[in-house]
């Protein structure tokens, strides 16, 4: 497992539709060495804090395998990079292997994974497509938000070690299928997940209600 790349970019304003948009998803590729802060890799922000950023949503990651994937289903020779607004573009981790809790080495810094992503319509403002974000959402690729244990530096080709995993054994992937396929137990995450943000609560709630 390795860093491919690293992106960041700050807060932009864009018109979309005769309206003004204010959001950080459009970030490049930056090489050499990267702070790792406890809020966001150093040159990165976020625009709307009240969804994005925070501790538990400093990093957002995605899998180089995913590219080859979605240049297939747009028919596209290749992506951009960047092109999810993801921060480190990460080879060899899978949402069906990544547990909710794993806590990796990536360079000096030391973080632990949070939660998938919801997307929300900004994802679709990047791709140039008002539904992207549902198709995304639909295909579970979703990549996958790290909190900052430890403050450090990283940068492209870095190795990404696992040092410590939970013994509840919730993947990525196991969370998203419980919550939109209704295919796992949305009690035993709720138990094992209280960090997760008001979104992915609310949806396990409602699961668990409606299986009992």
């Amino acid at each position: 497992m390795r860093i491919a790349k690293v992106c960041v970019g700050g807060p932009t304003s864009i018109n979309v539709d005769g309206k003004t948009v204010h959001t950080g998803i459009f970030k490049s590729r930056v090489e050499g060495s990267v702070e790792v802060k406890s809020f966001n890799l150093a040159g990165d922000g976020q625009a709307d804090l009240t969804v994005h950023g925070g501790r538990d949503k400093a990093i957002y990651a995605y899998s180089q395998e995913h590219y080859l994937y979605w240049a297939k289903e747009l028919g596209v020779d290749a992506l951009e990079d960047a092109q999810f607004g993801e921060n480190l573009t990460v080879a060899g981790l899978s949402e069906n292997e990544v547990v909710i809790g794993d806590s990796y080495k990536m360079g000096t810094a030391i973080v632990t994974v949070t939660q998938p992503r919801l997307p929300c319509f900004k994802l679709g403002i990047r791709m140039g497509d008002k539904s992207f974000p549902k198709r995304f959402l639909d295909s579970g690729r979703l990549g996958m938000y790290l909190r900052v244990v430890e403050e450090g530096a990283l940068q492209c080709g870095d190795t990404i070690d696992l040092i410590d995993r939970p013994g509840h054994g919730i993947t990525l992937h196991d969370l998203w299928r419980t919550i939109f396929h209704n295919d796992g137990d949305a009690q035993l995450a709720l138990e094992h997940l209280p960090h997760l943000d008001a979104g992915w609560l609310r949806r396990l709630r409602r699961n668990s209600a409606t299986d009992q």
